[in-house]
């Protein structure tokens, strides 16, 4: 059968699934989801060129939700800064080239690694500035600036969620430059074991390692104005990075052997990773609810679970436990490194994602990783285009992808406009996570003016919720369409009439809806324009 073939196949698969599945329709009733709505229409009324209806809650047109992100990696400068030692205008316009291109391209999400080896991409007194931005352990960027400070306003001026990437344990990497006197490893050597391959590592089964990475994440969250904190798939190292050997840790299993301990080594690791992400989430809730924890292990949680696949078994070989914390509702959103192709038998995208539906018991959100290293070929393009459709089919309450990572998007331009041309041609919100907020923004204050053959339409926010983002609808004709802005608007500009196949259509209603942090959206209020 042809590539071509099966991706058509493999696009009427998902059509009939799409089509039994019906999305979640919002409801309109507080007693049912504890939501509060705000009472009665904000829209300010002129005198002939518009008139507000309804007078209470109402659900808005509807406009596409889809977590679309991108990994940045900072470690060996995969992503950003392209090399240690630019100076800082020069790592700024490299960041901004990135979060354009993300915008350009309808994404909604940036996952950015700020702590790569136990160093920080931002002013921190826990830990050292890290080397992959100056090429040395310690020393802060010239002219002095905080890079997560700049990302962090950069990315929500482009209507980007912007979500903190930590590696927990990782104290040392091999392309991390020599060892430093201000590295951890050195400062806080109680808690570093070194590996074969060169790098070094905290012990996870140790309290000073969890104390002192709980610190940093809490750090990040009570001082930074982040969307969510994430972490990868390394916990224990891969094997491989110790020569096959077994992870050198026995000291601190007698340890805990010597103070009544009884479980297993395996057993021990796996409830040290358990017990720091379970306190993590706990902590991030305590302090900033509204902030999202999500993780991105690797996507095969044991062979045969389902019975065909085959491959690496995390649960033994990096001790996490990855199912238990869906099980168990520990995070907000649950990203598998699903690097795999379609067709791949033992590792099959789609099979290993519909595993992962049936354990996500608590319904949290399930957004997989997928890999863009595929190459840039009509038949990679097609693959990415298949998998993102795919996971609309199999998961329809909250659709999302997390696509590692941003550099092929530069590398094949022709993938980063396959996708934009197909899946995403419209934009998408992030999908709403009522476990954390269910309070909506109230509807701006809407002013219209007509000037020549173009509407202005301007807005002022209203209430206390912070508003990140706008949705403008507008309807030619009988069809609704929106445009989603970012914060930073308070004004835009719409066509009076639009030609279409040679029929010239007025304009008839708009309306705009005002949007959570948290996704939540306002009441939308409809905004007749009676053209005369």
């Amino acid at each position: 059968m042809s590539t071509h073939i099966q991706s058509i196949v493999l696009m009427l698969l998902c059509g009939i699934v799409l089509n039994s599945c019906k999305p979640i329709k919002p409801s309109t009733s507080t007693s049912k989801t504890g939501v509060e709505f705000p009472q009665g229409p904000n829209n300010e009324v002129g005198e002939d060129q518009r008139t507000v209806t309804g007078q209470q809650f109402r659900n808005s047109p509807e406009v596409m939700r889809e977590f679309r992100a991108a990994w940045i990696a900072t470690v060996a400068n995969i992503n950003w800064p392209s090399k240690p030692g630019l100076s800082t205008q020069e790592q700024q316009e490299e960041a901004l080239k990135l979060l354009d291109l993300l915008k350009d391209h309808h994404y909604n999400a940036v996952i950015f690694q700020v702590r790569p080896q136990a160093d920080a991409l931002y002013n921190s007194s826990l830990e050292p500035w890290s080397y992959f931005l100056s090429g040395e352990v310690g020393k802060a960027p010239e002219p002095w600036y905080d890079p997560l400070s700049f990302w962090i306003e950069a990315a929500h001026d482009r209507g980007l969620e912007l979500h903190v990437w930590l590696n927990p344990y990782r104290s040392h990497h091999t392309t991390g430059g020599d060892l430093s006197p201000k590295s951890l490893v050195n400062t806080h050597p109680e808690i570093m074991v070194p590996l074969k391959n060169g790098m070094w590592w905290m012990d996870p089964s140790k309290k000073a390692t969890q104390d002192h990475s709980a610190a940093v994440v809490m750090d990040i969250v009570k001082r930074y104005d982040v969307d969510g904190v994430h972490f990868d798939d390394y916990f224990y190292p891969y094997t491989s990075y110790n020569d096959g050997q077994d992870f050198p840790d026995s000291i601190s299993y007698q340890n805990y052997l010597n103070t009544g301990g009884s479980l297993s080594i395996p057993d021990w690791r796996r409830d040290a990773v358990n017990s720091f992400v379970q306190r993590i989430y706990n902590e991030i809730k305590a302090e900033k609810p509204k902030v999202k924890f999500g993780l991105s292990p690797f996507g095969i949680w044991r062979p045969g679970h389902p019975s065909s696949i085959a491959g690496m078994d995390q649960y033994d070989a990096l001790y996490a436990d990855a199912k238990l914390w869906l099980n168990r509702g520990w995070i907000d959103y649950f990203t598998p490194q699903l690097y795999w192709k379609i067709n791949q038998i033992p590792q099959s995208f789609p099979v290993l994602l519909g595993w992962w539906k049936s354990e996500n018991t608590l319904n949290r959100h399930l957004w997989p990783g997928i890999s863009l290293y595929h190459g840039g070929g009509p038949e990679n393009v097609d693959e990415t285009i298949n998998q993102i459709m795919i996971t609309r089919g199999m998961l329809p309450e909250s659709l999302g992808t997390v696509h590692w990572s941003i550099s092929p998007l530069i590398t094949y331009p022709n993938l980063a406009q396959g996708i934009l041309n197909g899946p995403y041609k419209k934009q998408a919100l992030v999908p709403a996570s009522p476990w954390l907020n269910s309070k909506l923004p109230d509807a701006p204050k809407v002013h219209t003016k007509i000037e020549g053959q173009k509407v202005v339409v301007s807005w002022d926010p209203i209430g206390s919720e912070e508003v990140f983002k706008w949705v403008v609808f507008y309807k030619y004709g009988q069809n609704w369409e929106y445009k989603i802005l970012d914060r930073t608007y308070k004004t835009t500009e719409l066509q009076l009439h639009r030609t279409t196949n040679e029929n010239q259509l007025a304009l008839s209603t708009i309306g705009i809806t005002a949007i959570g942090r948290t996704g939540n959206q306002s009441s939308f209020n409809e905004i007749e324009l009676n053209m005369k």
